[in-house]
């Protein structure tokens, strides 16, 4: 990481004198840059994708295969466990992105994010690159979630549109927990404390979706919480394309595209706290 690959030798403010359209390629450019720069160091560390698969496996076979028999939870005639699988994806997703701050603030730590500040990027493309990247990352737990599901008998729809659909849908929930993880990260500042918030929200955001039982069977405030849960609306456009539940496709996609650009902005905007 000593050397940050540069995109355009030219800094913001010349691209946007140069025009909106030269200015907009200048800043994909830069958010691409980054989003590879990240991916390289996954590429470092594959094992990761197996450990992190783990604990969505363990869901799956023992949480999904006992409530099939045991019949507790109503889902209609959909089987539980083809309910339960895409909460899961969404959950492992979850998982590998609202930790991506204890990143950050390593970086921090090691003098990289000192020099990525002093180029000409602006802080948004540096965020909006990592946290797609964690979208990346995320897509590729997703794809050994849907694996382990169809080993385990759950019948998806896996037409091209719907899996370009999920692969948007996931890119997206993992963006806003990733810039979620960065904002606590910017109000934080440590790696103690922030794995401590992210295990204090991170359960609480999972059962308070509707990953694990259909939201009318919550008490009322709960369901007032996962309407308000970005979660929520991620398992809903994910049970919709791969089981085809009924729902509305656009409004879940678009509330978290506007979660995401919420969560890039606010995170852009508590960065430069951590190199004080």
């Amino acid at each position: 990481m000593s050397a940050v690959p540069v995109a355009l030798p030219v800094a913001s403010a010349d691209a946007e004198r140069a025009g909106p359209l030269v200015f907009a390629r200048w800043f994909a450019t830069r958010i691409i840059t980054f989003c590879v720069v990240e991916m390289q160091k996954l590429s470092h560390d594959r094992s990761e994708l197996v450990t992190r698969a783990i604990q969505p496996a363990l869901w799956l076979i023992i949480f999904g295969k006992t409530f099939s028999h045991l019949r507790a939870i109503p889902t209609g005639t959909i089987p539980y466990l083809d309910y339960l699988a895409p909460g899961i994806l969404a959950q492992s997703t979850l998982f590998v992105a609202v930790f991506y701050g204890i990143q950050v603030i390593w970086e921090r730590d090691a003098g990289v994010l000192a020099k990525l500040m002093v180029t000409p990027t602006p802080r948004t493309a540096l965020v909006t690159g990592k946290v797609f990247a964690a979208g990346v990352r995320a897509f590729a737990q997703a794809i050994a979630v849907i694996v382990l599901s169809l080993l385990l008998g759950v019948s998806f729809h896996l037409a091209p549109w719907r899996l370009a659909c999920v692969a948007v849908t996931v890119m997206l929930g993992a963006a806003f927990f990733s810039a979620l993880s960065m904002t606590l990260a910017g109000l934080v500042l440590t790696r103690d404390r922030l794995m401590g918030i992210g295990q204090a929200i991170t359960m609480p955001l999972f059962f308070a979706s509707n990953a694990l039982y259909p939201v009318d069977l919550m008490p009322k405030w709960v369901r007032v919480v996962s309407h308000g849960n970005p979660l929520t609306y991620e398992v809903n456009a994910l049970r919709g394309l791969l089981i085809g539940s009924p729902g509305n496709l656009l409004l879940d996609i678009a509330v978290l595209a506007v979660a995401a650009v919420l969560g890039i902005a606010v995170a852009s905007m508590l960065l430069r706290r951590l190199v004080r």
